[in-house]
């Protein structure tokens, strides 16, 4: 629907891969002027910035304002994204995928949220948990069933969040009773995104509460065995990204359906969460460059004392200021994203990238409005909606609070003697 001459999809990048991989080398150590700064895209890299981007610009924008006000993702978008090759950028061209890198996610990511932040968690959400788990821990057979729709035509959901259960996602209630070849879920689940156009659902149940967390397991299955919408969330911000309660009253999943094994539940949503994060780091980062890039302009065109507002001195200072901390955001979630991408250590960093890009997102855009005066305050410019969605980075994959609790803890262990 949108593969024009502007829109270009992911799959070409696969015969750009085949090309890098064929270029000879000559040493395994990389030379000082091999070493790109981080925020220095690869070629493939930055095909698809400018993919996204132009997705964003051209079939995102004339939407936004309506979505938000309904309170509705347009199914158009979600097609849209799929036929752009942007719901499997990390998997398998032998999964219908884009065959990408987990960088190249994050970028997909940055640049969605510079337009629509609902539309980029939908995208984030979907790529970096939801796929991700699949890849990581599913079977060879699972993978085969599982992967194809969700790179190509059906939307995931990750339902962990409980009411009990918030930054304490293990003390979550759902549980699951083995009858014959399957498990019967009961149980409810809160704050889940996507759910509302979801087809493909992430479950995480206890199936032995007598082991606590140890008996958590995930599970897959589709909306047509019993899922219930009980609820769709009206919130403050990101409203066209749906939030909803869903109930599990008696739903059957083959046991086959297990992603990960018994029991292993737990361990996958700390390793998948702590990937998220640098998603919605990511998130919050292209968050601040809208609200900073829309807002900016206006300041040189708006002139009082015969000079544009922008020139004055406290409003340039301020710039400067927003402009530093979008930086500092940027190349934190940059170096989370390539540590995790190098094999490296990154749970430190990615905590470090979604605290900070959080608290820039949400200071850049309330001194957007500001900035614009009372046409910011306007919901005709788009800019307040940037601060309402700001402040929902605060708090989902992980409170500003646990994620510098997790920062502490690193520190503890680095200094104490």
């Amino acid at each position: 629907m949108y593969r024009n001459s502007m829109l270009r999809p992911l799959g070409s990048l696969r015969a750009l891969r085949s090309f890098n991989r064929a270029r000879p080398f000559s040493s395994s150590i990389p030379r000082l002027d091999s070493i790109r700064p981080l925020d220095v895209l690869t070629e493939e890299e930055e095909m698809i910035r400018e993919t996204v981007q132009r997705f964003a610009n051209e079939v995102v924008k004339p939407r936004v304002r309506e979505m938000d006000e309904n309170e509705r993702m347009d199914p158009d978008i979600i097609k849209g994204l799929f036929e752009q090759g942007l719901m499997g950028i990390e998997t398998s061209a032998a999964h219908g995928g884009s065959e990408s890198s987990f960088t190249s996610a994050i970028i997909a990511i940055e640049e969605l949220a510079k337009v629509d932040p609902s539309v980029s968690v939908l995208c984030d959400v979907h790529n970096t948990l939801v796929n991700t788990v699949i890849r990581k821990y599913a079977t060879e057979t699972q993978k085969e069933k599982w992967l194809p729709l969700l790179a190509t035509e059906q939307l995931g959901s990750f339902c962990l969040s409980e009411a009990a259960s918030g930054s304490d996602a293990f003390a979550l209630q759902t549980k699951a009773q083995k009858v014959g070849n399957d498990y019967v879920l009961n149980g409810t689940k809160m704050w889940i995104t996507n759910s509302y156009e979801a087809n493909i659902f992430l479950i995480f149940a206890n199936i032995d509460p007598s082991k606590g967390y140890k008996g958590i397991t995930c599970f897959i299955g589709t909306k047509d065995v019993g899922i219930e919408i009980a609820k769709k969330e009206q919130k403050l911000g990101i409203r066209a990204s749906s939030t909803c309660t869903l109930n599990f009253d008696d739903v059957k999943i083959p046991a086959e359906n297990i992603i990960g094994g018994e029991g292993q539940g737990y361990k996958i949503a700390i390793e998948i969460l702590n990937e998220g994060r640098i998603g919605i780091a990511a998130q919050m980062l292209g968050l601040a460059q809208g609200a900073f890039s829309l807002s900016v302009p206006y300041t040189y065109t708006r002139n009082q004392f015969k000079q544009p507002i922008g020139t004055f001195q406290g409003m340039a200072f301020s710039f400067a200021d927003a402009a530093t901390q979008i930086e500092t955001a940027k190349l934190l979630t940059y170096n989370a994203a390539r540590r995790k991408e190098a094999g490296l250590s990154f749970v430190k960093e990615a905590a470090m990238a979604k605290w900070w890009a959080s608290k820039v997102a949400q200071e850049v855009s309330g001194n957007a409005i500001e900035w614009m005066g009372g046409l910011g305050f306007t919901r005709e410019t788009g800019v307040e909606k940037f601060w309402r969605d700001s402040k929902i980075g605060a708090i989902y994959e992980g409170t500003s609070n646990i994620q510098l609790q997790t920062i502490a803890k690193f520190i503890q262990k680095e200094y104490t003697p």
